[in-house]
């Protein structure tokens, strides 16, 4: 399974981007975003299912994630942004059981992450 995540790039405080992430399979039950920021660990940002979405606290209002089946791409789309969201974002995808949702231990796939900078 390949995951291709792109979009990143560089924006100022207040601004917006969006990221996209094409899976060469289709079929599993959560697709999600992580990220993270330089000297932390991999954190969870949202999560989308058949059924709903899942997201962080901090990213809550400001960031929403889609899933175009057709096209089999996922998406995160970034309002608001903040320095703190400055981080590499990685797609995933996997089958994990609901408890799972937001761990990295529930995906098995990754993409290969792309750089979100966020400036002050």
């Amino acid at each position: 399974v390949q995951l291709q995540a792109s979009g990143g790039g560089l924006v100022q405080a207040g601004g917006s981007l969006r990221l996209s992430c094409a899976a060469s399979e289709r079929g599993f039950r959560s697709y999600a975003w992580f990220r993270q920021a330089p000297g932390k660990e991999r954190e969870f940002v949202a999560a989308i299912t058949r059924s709903r979405s899942y997201y962080t606290d901090s990213v809550k209002g400001r960031f929403t994630i889609s899933r175009d089946n057709a096209k089999n791409t996922l998406y995160l789309e970034m309002i608001s942004l903040k320095p703190e969201d400055t981080a590499v974002y990685y797609c995933a995808a996997g089958d994990p059981i609901i408890s799972y949702i937001s761990t990295k231990e529930g995906y098995k796939h990754w993409g290969q992450g792309t750089l979100v900078t966020v400036s002050s």
